[in-house]
């Protein structure tokens, strides 16, 4: 049986992050991954400046500037009459304010930048086909079972495997995750095939009832990622009583048809933007309760990072930044060589669980929000055009 200090189930984004926060503060990580190969499904995320500066504290400063975009501004539209109604300076502002900058990146591209720096600065085992099926916790640490029946050892495990964490149903039994009720549309297009007045390097939400849209630049700002939300389920998983694993295959062939019924009564510009698209993939949102306090984060020498803790619905765009935060503070709190394992993962689920808890109530509020209808909606854009900026921005979150 081998033996690791530390443990990591999953080689996603909070995995992989995890390994290389841990590895920087000389805590040595083994990170298995169930996948057969490293990768990252999926489109283009939003970081703000609260994760940028982790990002460049850990040296990835270079690497980060040559695969996301900058936007230069946050531009907030109806939906309906396509009229502007807010606006938020990104670009110079951000750093002004808060020292780091906003920036858009493709998850795959962010992905293979913390892969890369794990591996080039030999700071974990990376180990793919680790399937994790059980483990057990003692006094001494923690024993895992992997399939094919290869058993490991560690002074502790952090469960960085997603939304359907084997790691979180193994030591919280609480049931999977469900449905929203809301369906994402994704698409990635090549800016230099599209014609000029639909380009853009900014990032632009469309809000209007039941529905919002969200498009900005990724890879440098040649690709432009889109976003369709809108409320409902498709045919499929009401017949068919979707398992887990069926719902877990985000990356699944969207009706067309069906997304430009759900905009119909919305404006030319937007009608236009999306219908440029000629294929669609559907991620079916699906999340958990908010986080309700430290033991939902750490149970003894098992911690839990990222989606695996706390799934974050996407409309405060910060799913990828509360698991990089995870990461940088769990390395923080092992790192300090005068508490035992257990005290450190109790501080640092002290520290995290009430900022996550937070961010998920912050994001399920900005979905009513995002979607209003009727007194609601006139309410809220007559606030956007009054406040603006102040709406928009967030120093409570940023500043962190």
């Amino acid at each position: 049986m081998s033996h690791s200090p530390l443990l990591i189930a999953g080689a996603g984004i909070a995995g992989l992050a995890a390994a290389l926060a841990c590895g920087r503060l000389g805590k040595a990580a083994r990170v298995i991954e169930r996948a057969s190969s490293f990768g990252e499904v999926g489109a283009g995320i939003q970081i703000g400046p609260n994760v940028t500066r982790i990002l460049h504290g850990w040296g990835l400063e270079t690497q980060l500037a040559q695969v996301a975009a900058f936007p230069d501004r946050l531009l907030v539209r109806s939906a309906l009459s396509g009229g502007t109604l807010a606006q938020l300076p990104l670009g110079a502002e951000m750093l002004r304010r808060y020292g780091a900058p906003y920036a858009t990146v493709h998850r795959a591209d962010l992905h293979q930048m913390l892969l890369s720096a794990v591996q080039a600065q030999g700071l974990a085992e990376l180990e793919l086909s680790g399937e994790l099926v059980r483990f057990e916790q003692a006094s001494h640490g923690v024993q895992v079972s992997l399939a094919g029946g290869r058993a490991l050892h560690a002074d502790a495990l952090l469960g960085a495997d997603g939304l359907w964490s084997p790691v979180r149903r193994l030591l919280l039994d609480d049931g999977a995750a469900q449905p929203t009720g809301h369906l994402a549309y994704r698409a990635l297009q090549k800016q230099s095939d599209l014609p000029p007045s639909l380009r853009s390097q900014q990032v632009t939400v469309w809000l209007g009832p039941r529905l919002h849209v969200v498009q900005y630049p990724v890879r440098g700002g040649e690709w432009l990622n889109l976003v369709v939300v809108v409320h409902g389920e498709p045919d499929w998983l009401r017949a068919a009583n979707a398992t887990p694993g069926q719902l877990a295959n985000w990356n699944q062939e969207a009706d067309r048809v069906q997304l430009l019924q759900a905009l119909r009564g919305t404006a030319g510009p937007l009608q236009k933007r999306v219908d440029a698209v000629p294929a669609w993939r559907l991620w079916i949102l699906c999340d958990r309760p908010p986080i309700d306090g430290p033991q939902e984060h750490v149970v003894g020498r098992v911690a839990l990072l990222g989606d695996a803790a706390h799934p974050m619905r996407p409309y405060l765009a910060q799913g990828a930044g509360m698991a990089i935060e995870d990461a940088s503070a769990v390395a923080d709190a092992l790192a300090d060589r005068g508490r035992s394992i257990e005290a450190a993962l109790q501080v640092f689920a002290h520290q995290r669980w009430q900022r996550n808890r937070r961010v998920q109530l912050r994001s399920r509020r900005n979905g009513a929000i995002f979607h209003a209808s009727g007194v609601v909606r006139w309410g809220r854009d007559a606030a956007l055009v009054l406040l603006g900026s102040r709406l928009l921005d967030l120093p409570w979150l940023y500043r962190r």
